[in-house]
């Protein structure tokens, strides 16, 4: 029955649902309904209204909200003891457009007999909206493979289902370290003011694998790390003051992060995407290199025949010998542009254990030493406290490091220094980085270095970085190169603590 007690109504207006008591037969006895509901729900604006509902069945109390065949399987359950509560989502309908979570429990008297039941409701309809938002976002986001086209993808539903005044997603940069801006909207500064402002607040949301808020007199911002299922690959920031309430609030904070997920599985789509067609783009220069390379093989060792016989009879002729000398330079050079072709089109089987990376490089040092020595060159190294693991193909990985140290080597000014820096990132991720203080790569060349063929030094086959690259992307890693006057050339490689390679030896 309806009270009329001053201090039971206070208790049950201060009831954020409302509350429907029903008897044995789901006749209504009693009924709360808060005050801005009561018309859209119980059909009625006053107490005087809900009074008419007593003694009518609960299904029709709720214009048809719950049916009749729903309550009484839901008292059947109660009664019997299998079930302490039954729940129910009632959808939005033409009069009332909330989601609401029903919510069924039994009465009980001194006896533990079952006397009646309590059906209760709670608005979801703001908990629904950002569970659809999350959806049409993900939707969205799945069919993108382009990495720029993701994050205008993301970016877009951000400031459509949560209006924020400055939206900044960041990315780690290639190998993996520092978070740079990859994309921004409403800021009126530069990236790397953004990256200043931020930066503490994406370092404590990637330590902490969750989200940072960071509240203004009127205004609310929100960090969310973006986490793949190889790690953290960035952050996304948004300031906003569309956040009047905490369930508002909380709303937003599970918005953003929903689409940061759906943002890191697009960023790692499209790293997939882009690797897939390194993959496939060598293997068919592969292919082609390896057919040239069959049929150059024998013209190469006629003409070599013929130069040796030539030079042993142009003995007493300066002029003669030393034009064959210079046909059999162009042959030995002929000669290792065949074998890279070879090796080129050889098909790459990774043969995996478990390893040190620093080990690697430690038998590619040793092993170069003596092309070091010959330019004066010394290696200034730092490695990280204690040594990580990490599945690879020792010799393939030797291989890269090689082409990688040759590359330094033959472009660093002789009597300098190299320094190799290897560290462990907070991730797990082992990264190296290899410096020369050589002069800059043009920039123009610079987003061109692992092409294949493509070379600056004379006599070079423009092949030992696109191997490298080849070579640590099957190991699931990162190359990148960084070139300034001011800094030299840097080569940083990336390995991830856990690569996607399954078949250990």
């Amino acid at each position: 029955m309806l009270s009329t007690d001053s201090l039971e109504r206070q208790l049950i207006d201060a009831v954020p649902v409302s509350i429907y008591a029903l008897d044995l037969d789901a006749r209504l006895t009693s009924l709360h309904l808060a005050a801005p509901r009561f018309g859209d729900e119980g059909g009625a604006g006053s107490q005087s209204a809900a009074e008419e509902h007593r003694g009518r069945p609960i299904w029709d109390a709720m214009h048809g909200r719950l049916s009749r065949e729903q309550v009484e399987y839901g008292m059947r359950l109660l009664r019997a003891g299998r079930a302490p509560v039954v729940r129910w989502r009632l959808g939005p309908t033409s009069h009332d457009q909330r989601a609401l979570l029903a919510q069924m429990t039994p009465l009980h008297d001194d006896t533990h007999a079952v006397t009646g039941f309590v059906i209760s409701t709670v608005d979801m309809t703001s908990v629904d909206r950002a569970r659809d938002a999350s959806i049409d976002s993900g939707i969205a986001l799945a069919r993108t493979v382009d990495l720029d086209q993701a994050l205008q993808e993301a970016a877009q539903q951000l400031r459509q289902h949560i209006r924020p005044d400055l939206i900044v997603i960041a990315l780690g940069d290639d190998d993996g370290a520092a978070l740079r801006v990859a994309y921004e909207n409403g800021s009126d500064v530069d990236h790397r003011a953004l990256e200043r402002r931020f930066a503490e607040s994406w370092q404590v949301a990637l330590r902490d694998s969750r989200d940072h808020t960071n509240r203004g007199s009127s205004t609310v911002e929100l960090t969310v790390p973006m986490i793949g299922s190889t790690g953290s690959l960035g952050a996304i920031t948004v300031v906003t003051d569309d956040v009047e309430s905490p369930d508002r609030l909380a709303e937003v904070q599970q918005f953003v992060a929903a689409v940061a997920a759906q943002t890191a599985a697009a960023a790692e789509r499209s790293r997939e995407i882009r690797r897939a067609g390194h993959r496939r783009r060598s293997e068919a220069i592969g292919e082609v290199a390896a057919g040239v390379a069959h049929e150059l093989r024998n013209p190469i060792f006629g003409i070599s025949s013929a130069a040796q016989l030539l030079r042993f009879g142009a003995r007493e002729d300066p002029v003669m010998e030393k034009n064959v000398g210079r046909v059999l330079r162009e042959v030995e050079r002929l000669n290792r542009m065949v074998g890279t072709l070879v090796e080129l089109g050889r098909p790459m089987a990774l043969h995996v254990s478990m390893g040190d990376p620093d080990a690697v490089w430690d038998g590619v040092l040793q092993s170069e030493r003596g092309r070091l020595e010959s330019r004066a060159i010394a290696v200034r190294r730092t490695r990280p406290e204690s040594g990580t693991s990490s599945a690879m193909d020792v010799q393939q990985l030797a291989h890269a490091f090689r082409n990688i140290l040759s590359n330094a080597v033959e472009a660093a000014p002789e009597a300098t220094d190299i320094t190799l820096d290897s560290t462990v990132l907070p991730n797990g991720t082992w990264r190296c980085r290899l410096t020369n203080g050589g002069p800059p790569i043009p920039p123009e060349m610079l987003p061109r270095v692992f092409e294949l063929f493509l070379s600056t030094k004379p006599g070079s086959t423009g092949v030992g970085l696109a191997l490298a690259q080849r070579i640590v992307e099957e190991h699931d890693g990162s190359i990148a190169i960084h070139s300034s006057a001011e800094t030299g050339t840097t080569v940083s490689v990336s390995l991830p603590k856990t690569p996607r390679i399954t078949s250990l030896t």
